[in-house]
């Protein structure tokens, strides 16, 4: 099973920034979704933004736009997401995942088979 690897996260005050880092073992070839998931203290996994590897195109989730931008680099090995203007709702573990996954289901957890571990952002108020 594919492994990925988080790094990045940290603890920050309302209104700063992190990049979080995404390494894909060779995973992200040209077609694969890679997105970002955070999942927060007693609740759900939710789908933060996603990149299509092959066309770089983006989606995000209307908390997020705007403050957040997911980039990949020119190899297509490793995938970013820069956090801008964070505050306190944004605190949760993040988590990076790959797989197939069409476009409409970008935000479902169970359409991937590739995870990370995880790396937990903290932004307090």
């Amino acid at each position: 099973q594919v492994q990925l690897r988080e790094s990045g996260g940290g603890s920050v005050q309302a209104g700063g920034s992190l990049r979080l880092t995404c390494e894909g073992s060779g995973y992200f070839d040209n077609n694969k979704r890679v997105t970002w998931f955070r999942q927060a203290p007693g609740k759900e996994r939710e789908g933060v933004a996603t990149i299509w590897t092959g066309s770089g195109n983006t989606i995000y989730d209307s908390s997020v736009k705007g403050r957040f931008t997911m980039s990949q680099d020119n190899a297509r090995t490793t995938v970013y997401l820069q956090m801008n203007t964070l505050g306190p709702e944004d605190t949760g573990v993040y988590y990076c995942a790959a797989g197939v996954v069409v476009s409409n289901g970008w935000y479902r957890a169970g359409m991937y088979d590739a995870w990370g571990q995880g790396t937990q952002v903290t932004v307090s108020s």
